[in-house]
């Protein structure tokens, strides 16, 4: 069974070894590929049909009823924000349905912060050959394919 895994934010593909943060570049949670999002207040979307299993303002998991858990990260560091400029729409334990708004945000304010705006989007604890038709380039649609996880 394999999972379609959509972007949950326009903008261009940035490889996940280009991210500015360890844990992501290294893909110690798990492989992926990040989004360096457009500027301007804009939602972020489920990535996939599943469970909200942990909500914070600036990042989330869902997993789909196979267990397999999908970690969106908006920006780096923006945990030192705590919560200012990310409203939650969702709450923890929720059923929520692919491209459904789960957060609101601004990326222009979080680099205004100071910090990275980029969005990683992590197949957590999946083998990097488990994922496959991986953009790699060019410019994701929110909502649309990032890459097949299975």
């Amino acid at each position: 069974m394999s999972t379609g895994v959509a972007s949950p934010v326009a903008g261009k593909v940035v490889a996940m070894g280009d991210v500015p943060d360890p844990v992501f570049a290294q893909r110690l949670v798990g492989p992926g590929v990040a989004i360096e999002p457009e500027g301007g207040p804009q939602e972020a979307l489920a990535p996939i049909d599943g469970t909200v299993v942990t909500l914070h303002p600036h990042a989330f998991v869902i997993a789909g009823a196979d267990g397999r858990g999908v970690l969106v990260h908006l920006g780096i560091d923006t945990v030192k924000q705590k919560g200012e400029g990310f409203t939650p729409h969702v709450v923890q334990g929720e059923s929520v349905r692919a491209g459904q708004p789960l957060i609101g945000w601004n990326p222009d304010s979080v680099r205004a912060a100071g910090y990275s705006a980029v969005v990683p989007v992590v197949a957590l604890d999946a083998a990097e050959t488990a994922l496959s038709e991986m953009l790699t380039g060019g410019e994701a649609v929110a909502g649309d394919r990032l890459f097949v996880w299975g």
